[in-house]
């Protein structure tokens, strides 16, 4: 079956890394918004990948709730997995794969958690469904059942609705300040275009890399 499956059946866009911007956040950007507009669903998902304190790896897909000039942000409770592994290893990779127009975005550096007011921010901006999600908690624990995840998720959906504004204390927003991006443009062909940014002493680097 694998062998049968193909990728990339439409035109791909071209990409002139000398045309690039001199910092990684405008072309990301840029790069988001044309996923958008070809039509990919949900462009905002992205991987993130965490260790633990063994070096052990995990990796799940989560939203992209913002990128600027702070770094990419992207929000998680503190008791979950991703957010225990945070606090021992505050470092983490995230991965943006956009197939209808063969891209991907790579980026690595150090994660920070935001206060309890900015965090709180950023989940009363976002839907009903996502706070009754936040207010149902004990994510990555052990499930007892899926009857006791759907009292507990009635129950919440309730309260987001008659308390939009319901705090979730331990909901909390992360920021990854990136020390290296890497742009891939892929092409028919296989001589795909990858341009990887580097901070080094205060400043954007730009490198080409083989694909």
């Amino acid at each position: 079956m694998l062998r049968g499956l193909r990728v990339w059946e439409t035109e791909l866009p071209s990409f002139d890394p000398a045309k690039a911007p001199a910092e990684p956040l405008p072309l990301f950007r840029q790069w988001l918004r044309e996923a958008a507009e070809a039509g990919v669903p949900e462009p905002h998902t992205m991987t993130l990948a965490t260790a633990d304190a063994a070096g052990d790896p995990s990796v799940r897909t989560l939203m992209l709730h913002d990128a600027d000039e702070h770094g990419w942000h992207f929000a998680t409770h503190r008791g979950s997995r991703k957010g225990r592994e945070l606090a021992g290893r505050p470092r983490a990779a995230l991965g943006f794969y956009w197939p209808a127009v063969g891209r991907q975005v790579r980026i690595r550096g150090t994660v920070t958690a935001a206060g309890p007011e900015e965090s709180a921010a950023d989940l009363h901006r976002r839907s009903t469904g996502a706070l009754a999600a936040a207010l149902v908690g004990r994510q990555s624990e052990v499930l007892g059942s899926v009857e006791e995840l759907a009292r507990a998720s009635e129950a919440a959906w309730e309260r987001a609705e008659r308390e939009p504004e319901a705090p979730v204390p331990s909901w909390t927003l992360y920021v990854l300040r990136a020390e290296e991006v890497e742009f891939f443009q892929g092409d028919a062909r296989r001589r795909h275009v990858r341009l990887n940014y580097r901070y080094v002493q205060g400043c954007w680097e730009q490198e080409l890399l083989w694909p």
